[in-house]
């Protein structure tokens, strides 16, 4: 059996406020077409359907599209929901879903597989949703279930009670943070809470694969646990991860290869570092004009207006930071202690300008400039 592993599509996400829906359309349109090529047997999408609860009106649409697309290759779908899901506005229309398009929403259903044949004889698919603790403790009120790492222990305790009952080779579905990732620093988030949260990765022991979302990344955390990331580049953090899928072949005895697909970058992403004139130079207008482009400036000063003139040059520079050279390096006291350890106007002054000019003090010609304005000022009032 064959097997394409992807997850976290997040339709309806934007990219600093730029709609992202045509070039997710673009991308899911490509993984539709390896799932032809490749003849893929089975589609599993683990978690992050939606980028939102409450998706709006199009959201739903491309979902639609893509599913109804990926069923007219002959492939089976089976979809769960992550923590930006809404499990029930995910669910509510699965009994609608033609045949062979699985979702899986109901905690209650953990443990109960998706059963599909080939010629070596049946293949069970395990679907667990985003457990929230607080949430399903309720369905398993004896389990005691506090933490992230218990809910998905008990989740896989009764997948492995299911393997026992079935037989057969097997196949698990997870939305989690698993011990051992690479998260994307402010992206990956809600599924935290520090080391509580994080699930070790000894609790996935048993199936013949495990298929997991919640990381925008690919991750291999052993040759039968692994991330697909998402398919399309969600913030500046991911520039350097590729995007793509899983490809997974199962044989008659369980895992046989694992293999990567990418998919296309519709738009690439670049951080673009220096003083704003380098930023701006013809080179990296030359090779970055058609980029989604972060400036990051290194002036001392602040810029007049950065984002108008980097976007002559860019018109998809969506992200400006000033990081001043030295600006970490600023004096260990601060603006107020320099203030208080000043005598002089003249050293209150250059207290000044270092704070507002990220370590730098009056110039030379400033200096100069400052005394004559303080020497006039004692003249005048020598005359009151």
């Amino acid at each position: 059996m064959r097997i394409l592993h992807t997850s976290d599509w997040h339709i309806g996400r934007t990219f600093h406020g730029t709609s992202t829906m045509d070039a997710l359309a673009e991308v899911l349109g490509a993984l539709v077409q390896q799932v032809r090529d490749d003849a893929v047997d089975v589609v599993i999408v683990a978690g992050d359907v939606f980028d939102s609860a409450t998706p709006a009106g199009p959201a739903y649409t491309l979902l639609g599209d893509t599913l109804a697309a990926l069923h007219d290759t002959g492939a089976k779908v089976i979809v769960t929901s992550g923590n930006h899901d809404s499990a029930a506005r995910l669910g509510f229309q699965a009994r609608l879903l033609r045949d062979g398009i699985h979702v899986v929403t109901d905690p209650r259903a953990v443990g109960t597989p998706v059963t599909i044949d080939d010629s070596d004889g049946p293949v069970h698919f395990y679907g667990i949703p985003y457990l929230e603790p607080a949430l399903v403790r309720q369905h398993w009120p004896d389990a005691g279930l506090r933490t992230q790492a218990q809910t998905m222990a008990h989740a896989m305790d009764l997948v492995r009670a299911g393997m026992t009952a079935h037989g057969g080779r097997s196949v698990a579905i997870a939305h989690c943070f698993a011990a051992g990732v690479d998260a994307t620093a402010g992206l990956e988030r809600e599924v935290r809470q520090g080391g509580l949260d994080v699930v070790p990765l000894a609790v996935f022991d048993g199936p013949d694969y495990v298929a997991l979302g919640h990381i925008h990344g690919r991750q291999q955390l052993s040759d039968r646990v692994r991330y697909a990331g998402a398919p399309l580049h969600y913030s500046f953090g991911e520039q350097h991860k590729e995007r793509g899928s899983w490809l997974i072949d199962l044989d008659a005895s369980g895992l046989a290869c694992v293999e990567w697909l990418a998919l296309p970058v519709p738009r690439r992403l670049v951080t673009l570092t220096g003083t704003l004139d380098e930023i701006l130079s013809a080179a990296n207008v030359e090779a970055h004009a058609d980029d989604w482009v972060c400036a990051i400036y290194t002036d001392v000063l602040p810029q007049t207006e950065p984002m108008r003139r980097l976007k002559e040059s860019f018109p998809h520079c969506a992200m400006v930071q000033h990081t001043p050279i030295g600006g970490a390096e600023r004096a260990e006291h601060s603006y107020a202690e320099r203030l208080k350890s000043a005598v002089t106007d003249i050293e209150r002054i250059d207290a000044f300008l270092e704070h507002v000019r990220a370590g730098q003090g009056a110039s030379a010609r400033e200096s100069e400039l400052i005394r004559e304005v303080l020497d006039e000022r004692v003249a005048a009032e020598a005359f009151v």
